[in-house]
């Protein structure tokens, strides 16, 4: 089943900024690239070193992501286009034969600094960096002979003074992101693991409940084996069904927790309780306005059925509670809240919308970490489905999660 309609991703249009903003990117680059051999074929230089370094840059740079090779690592993509660079400078700087050097090299090496700074390994950062600064600040070097014969020595020191500035600005630029990318990475990963212990938490209760209800109808069968054994059937059926049921759910624990060991001396998840189901939805959105609130309404559709999975309704349960925080967190102007139910060809789709524009009256320390849709994300993948979160294509903001209730779920996460 394809779960992906362009009419419905509110993913679209943040796709599409930075579809805009890597196409300027490129083209900013490309001219100043252009620009580098304007220059030089004015100065009377020579021309294919630049057809050397240029390419490989711009192709270390701009290669895309999802495309790059499994050699392809971070350090090679700095490393390579500053040597060649270097090489080019050594035997410039002695021969003379390139009389001039432009923006378009010194922006791709640049660019490559910041590369290096944020993305290298912790053993490679330093010495790419360190060749990719290197190679920036020697680029004058290219034209020492020109400057000397002119005097004009002091116009190529502030040459190199500019772009040791730039070199600076650039590595503190990449250090400073390299952080924010760790910190977020810890966060992450703590979100993940405490969400995932709270799903064991859930299906932990729901097998509890089971097996309890498989030992009080075993003793009722021995009791009616000896005064009602005709009426023995119902009662076996129902335990059959029951040990169906939690051995799914321990099937998806197991595959919750089995992708690596977790650290479980951390702090307790602030939701280890008996999770919520479709039927306790009416109360918390009819709860959530209040007096003066936004208005919040619930549409189930009939389709839906009452005996979905345990982790299917706890896990909807969630995002419909998720993003009822959210709106009282970023969007306090929003005035209706919509919260819809769905079911169609074994997926439950869970679709809350409001009409804010963003406005919020909450104090900032208040607005929360970011990190409830990492969460929701991991709760809602695990059982192999699907969130998408984004503005509405009018006003308003909406998130909506696509839950397989049979089959897909099962088969993902089966031992």
């Amino acid at each position: 089943m394809n779960l992906k309609h362009p009419v419905d991703d509110p993913a679209a249009p943040r796709a599409r900024r930075q579809s805009c903003l890597r196409a300027v990117g490129i083209t900013v680059l490309v001219l100043l690239s252009f620009t580098d051999l304007v220059i030089t074929a004015n100065d009377g230089g020579v021309l294919w070193p630049l057809f050397v370094v240029l390419p490989l840059g711009l192709a270390a740079l701009l290669w895309p992501a999802a495309r790059q090779p499994a050699w392809l690592t971070p350090q090679l993509r700095t490393a390579v286009p500053a040597g060649v660079s270097l090489v080019i400078t050594a035997v410039a700087a002695p021969t003379g034969r390139m009389e001039g050097f432009g923006p378009g090299e010194s922006a791709i090496l640049l660019c490559l600094l910041l590369v290096a700074v944020r993305g290298c390994p912790p053993r490679w950062v330093v010495a790419c960096s360190v060749l990719d600064g290197v190679a920036v600040v020697v680029l004058p070097l290219r034209v020492i002979r020109g400057s000397l014969a002119d005097n004009s020595t002091a116009g190529m020191t502030g040459a190199v003074l500019v772009l040791v500035l730039l070199v600076a600005v650039m590595a503190g630029l990449g250090g400073y992101l390299r952080v924010l990318d760790h910190r977020r990475g810890v966060a992450v990963t703590e979100t993940r693991r405490s969400e995932r212990l709270a799903m064991a938490a859930d299906l932990h209760d729901f097998v509890a409940h089971h097996v309890t209800g498989i030992l009080v109808q075993t003793q009722m069968a021995r009791m009616m084996a000896v005064t009602e054994p005709e009426n023995l059937d119902p009662v076996l059926a129902g335990i059959q069904n029951a040990a169906t049921e939690a051995l799914s759910s321990m099937r998806r624990t197991v595959g919750i927790l089995r992708e690596g060991p977790q650290d479980l001396t951390g702090p307790e998840p602030a939701d280890r309780h008996p999770a919520a189901d479709l039927t306790s939805l009416a109360d918390l959105v009819g709860g959530f306005g209040g007096f003066v609130g936004p208005k919040a309404v619930l549409h189930r559709n009939p389709s839906v059925p009452a005996d979905l999975p345990h982790e299917v309704q706890a896990a909807a349960h969630r995002v419909v509670q998720e993003a009822l925080t959210n709106v009282r967190r970023h969007a306090a102007d929003a005035t209706e809240v919509t919260v819809g139910l769905t079911y169609r060809d074994g997926m439950l789709r869970v679709l809350v919308r409001d009409d804010g524009r963003g406005g919020t009256q909450m104090p900032h320390a208040a607005r929360g970490g970011g990190f409830g849709i990492v969460g929701l994300t991991e709760r809602v993948t695990a059982l192999g489905g699907e969130l998408r979160t984004g503005p509405r294509p009018d006003t308003g903001w909406e998130v909506m999660a696509l839950l397989p209730t049979e089959g897909t779920g099962t088969r993902r996460l089966a031992l």
